[in-house]
């Protein structure tokens, strides 16, 4: 533990004297970023304690709400103790939606209880709930194909075919059930909805996430039941069908909208040595869903970009500005990344890079705007730890997409291995000891070496 604190504090101590001292030579030999980058792999610790202290100290953290603002408050006390420079809260209003209670019943023909979670922005069912048949779809396809009013106040039920994959893919094609499902149902005539969780494990877990209302439409209630609930809700479903009964389900969920709240940004920096150079956007998300500890959604990506932040500030002083995003209200809306790209739309841009698929390696990186000659030396440093070189147009993220379309600047994607992903996304499951710190420092190491070439290449990075 002493050995941990001191190299904890030597490393503190050498941004705050690098960040203010002689600039990294722009032409930084690979073999310096490949130390940089090995070190990170063998021993770095700063990732491991900033999400141990976030989810240990602070715990869930809902957007809008007070434990998103004592979030936000411990990561600037955290980010000042590391020497990051100019760390402040940017604030911003948003509309705040926090969940009640919340119970599932079969009540007829088979009795019994189901796992259920509101979705973000469902209306209430109040306190005494609501009760009705349900409408079982294989799809939100299938929801589509039947007549606008149809339904005559059923609650209808959705579900999809969603399996693991490295990339995460499965959320694309199963996320529209959540994402659009219950504003489609509405439109059919549903009372209320429910949906088979988006995810992949098997636990008795619900995963929470926000859904959306066409303008004007009023919401309805929407829940999301575990995956063995929905399961056997379908098995209900077919043996009440073949038995010429109604299925019937009860559902309360009472969840509060309390109006506009202040949310806000959490901003840091290691200064560079061109202010015309342009900055170097690392991103994040603070907020979480309220459900867990919020470790790999998204503690783990905030630790990540600001280790690898230490870390090239303690290779000297970059040439590029490093600027953190923690962002805030991302579950809910991508509020924080919207307000960072309207406040910061007339600043230059370099590069921007987003953390936020968990905790586990890096297996692939992605580029747009990025010249070869960089890109092949990125490939070639990324490489020893297993990172292929891919051939997809990097994105950036959700927090940074607002200054990205803004400015256009040069865009990495590290792609971290998604497969386990979706069985902790949303859930009750999303807690610390998920976390393999060995993976975590594999993350570290990749943004090292990515940061530390980008931030400090010379001239344009798109035009070498």
């Amino acid at each position: 533990m002493q050995k941990k604190l001191l190299a904890l504090a030597a490393l503190s101590a050498s941004v705050s004297t690098l960040a203010a001292g002689p600039a990294l030579a722009q032409s930084a030999p690979d073999a310096e970023i490949a130390a940089a980058r090995d070190e990170a792999l063998a021993n770095d610790d700063v990732a491991w304690d900033f999400v141990e202290g976030i989810t240990t100290e602070i715990g869930p953290r809902m957007a809008g709400t007070e434990d998103e603002a004592r979030g936000r408050k411990w990561a600037m006390a955290w980010l000042k103790a590391q020497g990051f420079a100019n760390v402040r809260d940017e604030a911003f209003s948003m509309q705040t939606w926090v969940r009640g209670e919340e119970e599932a019943e079969i009540v007829s023909p088979y009795p019994q209880p189901m796992h259920v979670t509101a979705l973000g922005n469902s209306a209430s069912t109040g306190a005494e709930g609501l009760t009705g048949e349900v409408a079982v779809f294989a799809s939100r396809a299938a929801l589509e194909a039947v007549p606008d009013g149809s339904l005559g106040g059923k609650i209808a039920y959705i579900s999809h075919g969603m399996k693991p994959t490295q990339d995460g893919s499965g959320y694309g094609l199963a996320g529209p059930a959540r994402w659009t499902g219950p504003a489609l149902a509405a439109r059919k005539g549903a009372s209320a909805i429910v949906i088979k969780s988006i995810g992949t494990d098997h636990h008795r877990n619900p995963h929470a996430g926000g859904t959306t209302w066409d303008e004007g439409q009023p919401p309805i209630p929407a829940g999301a039941l575990s995956l063995p609930d929905a399961e056997n809700l379908e098995r209900m479903a077919q043996r009440a069908g073949a038995a010429g009964k109604p299925l019937m389900l009860k559902l309360v969920l009472t969840p509060r909208n309390l109006g506009e709240t202040t949310s806000g940004n959490v901003i840091a920096e290691i200064p560079g040595s061109d202010p015309k150079a342009g900055v170097a956007l690392l991103a994040c998300h603070l907020d979480s869903w309220d459900l867990a500890t919020g470790a790999f959604d998204d503690g783990a990506g905030c630790g990540i970009i600001a280790a690898a932040a230490k870390r090239v500030a303690a290779m000297g002083k970059p040439r590029r500005t490093i600027r953190l995003l923690f962002a805030g209200a991302e579950e809910v809306g991508v509020f924080g990344g919207k307000a960072y790209g309207a406040a910061h739309k007339d600043e230059a841009h370099a590069f921007a890079m987003e953390s936020d698929f968990g905790a586990d390696k890096v297996w692939r990186v992605d580029s747009t705007r990025l010249g070869k000659p960089l890109a092949d030396r990125l490939a070639a440093l990324l490489a020893p730890m297993g990172v292929v070189r891919g051939t997809q147009p990097a994105t950036g993220g959700a927090d940074t997409g607002a200054i990205v379309a803004a400015v256009e600047p040069t865009v990495i994607d590290l792609q971290q291995d998604g497969t386990r992903y979706f069985d902790l996304h949303h859930t009750p499951d999303d807690t610390l000891d998920k976390i393999d710190p060995a993976q975590l420092r594999q993350n570290v190491a990749a943004w090292t070496a990515t940061v530390a070439l980008l931030a400090n290449a010379p001239g344009e990075l798109a035009a070498e």
